[in-house]
């Protein structure tokens, strides 16, 4: 594929010019946050800010409205910034239950690893601000990455390339120096290409040596909102923000409960449990259908949105299919699993390809049901 115009990917030093104001996307390598770093997300917000975090697909966060300076110190300051150079290429996602329940591997660690080594390569700050890594525990639910490194048992796992098994079978101990690898030739080799997916031959990615034949392998996205049982007889909590927008305040609760995790479906995890009542009186949801309603930003905040789709998504339950809202036919921000598609057009909306009023969007997405 060739491409014409530069990647612009937004990161904070590269913010993207929204109709409400820059915006900042902070990289959160395997969606890992401590307490102290939400604290700082939280004061960031409401000091450069609109005042809100916005959880991202790819389980980073990013602030809107940012015209203040001074962002990247307080960031860096907090160690959400540890790399001037390579701050839009740190995209990392990981199992987010991996070491809390199920999986076949725990892969806790290894995006923080990777990023640590991603950042002392200097050629890899050339990588597009799309491309993304994976480490995946077996269960397949961010194995749709770039280069993922998948669990096939709790020692070893194969190497994905845009999805698709290589064959390459690698230890647990050598996964990042395996994806870092393939990331070095495909910075070397990409031309234009911004994603494995783009090019004609990904096995020409890999070092020469042994490979098995490749396999197809069941995927399954466990749930991430409400009490989880863990593995260890304990339980955690995750909750689901309204369209994935945590006010100041609420990240600040979510804190009060350690250290959480970002999820690529605009929840958080709380692995050490949490009081659900006090997440409820803060108006944080841990109802899992609540996950299953996402939408972009939609009008005022993007000029290319035709319509406020988050106020006329408020009363829109989703009854079993996730369903997505999308201002426009981007279709921002959309989920990679199987969803309902609503999409604004002038006047109205498209509800899996049927066209709608505005004022009956709701008996529309109603009225037809999980697909």
């Amino acid at each position: 594929m060739s491409r014409v115009r530069a990647d612009a990917c937004p990161g904070v030093f590269a913010p993207h010019d929204a109709a409400d104001g820059p915006l900042a996307r902070v990289r959160l390598p395997g969606g890992a946050v401590t307490a102290d770093r939400l604290r700082a997300l939280a004061s960031c917000a409401e000091e450069f800010g609109d005042g809100d975090v916005h959880l991202t697909s790819r389980a980073n966060v990013q602030l809107r409205g940012v015209r203040r300076p001074g962002l990247a110190a307080r960031l860096a300051e907090a160690g959400l910034l540890p790399s001037l150079s390579h701050e839009r290429v740190r995209n990392v996602l990981a199992s987010p239950l991996s070491g809390v329940r199920g999986g076949l591997a725990d892969v806790r660690g290894l995006a923080a690893t990777l990023d640590r080594e991603l950042c002392a390569r200097p050629e890899l700050a050339q990588l597009p601000g799309r491309f993304l890594f994976g480490f995946d525990d077996g269960r397949g639910d961010v194995a749709g990455t770039d280069v993922c490194w998948r669990a096939v048992s709790s020692s070893t796992g194969v190497v994905l390339l845009a999805g698709v098994d290589s064959g390459w079978l690698v230890p647990r101990d050598e996964a990042v120096s395996a994806l870092l690898t393939v990331a070095e030739t495909f910075a070397r080799d990409r031309g234009t290409a911004w994603r494995i997916g783009e090019l004609p031959d990904r096995l020409a990615l890999l070092p020469d040596g042994p490979r098995q034949p490749p396999q197809e392998r069941p995927s399954r996205i466990d749930e991430t909102v409400g009490r989880i049982p863990r593995d260890d007889g304990g339980e955690a909590i995750g909750v689901a923000p309204r369209f994935g927008r945590l006010t100041a305040a609420q990240l600040r609760t979510l804190a009060e409960f350690g250290d959480a995790v970002v999820t690529p479906w605009r929840s958080v995890l709380l692995p050490g449990g949490a009081d659900v009542a006090r997440l409820h009186a803060a108006g944080l949801s841990a109802d899992p259908a609540t996950a299953k309603l996402t939408a972009c930003i939609g009008a005022p905040g993007c000029a290319k949105s035709l319509a406020d789709i988050r106020a006329d998504a408020a009363p829109l339950v989703a009854d079993g299919m996730r369903v997505h809202v999308s201002g426009c036919a981007r279709r921002c921000g959309r989920p990679s699993e199987a969803h309902r598609d609503v999409v604004a057009e002038p006047g109205g909306y498209r509800v899996d390809g049927r066209w709608t009023p505005a004022s009956g969007l709701a008996d529309a997405v109603a009225r037809k049901g999980p697909s």
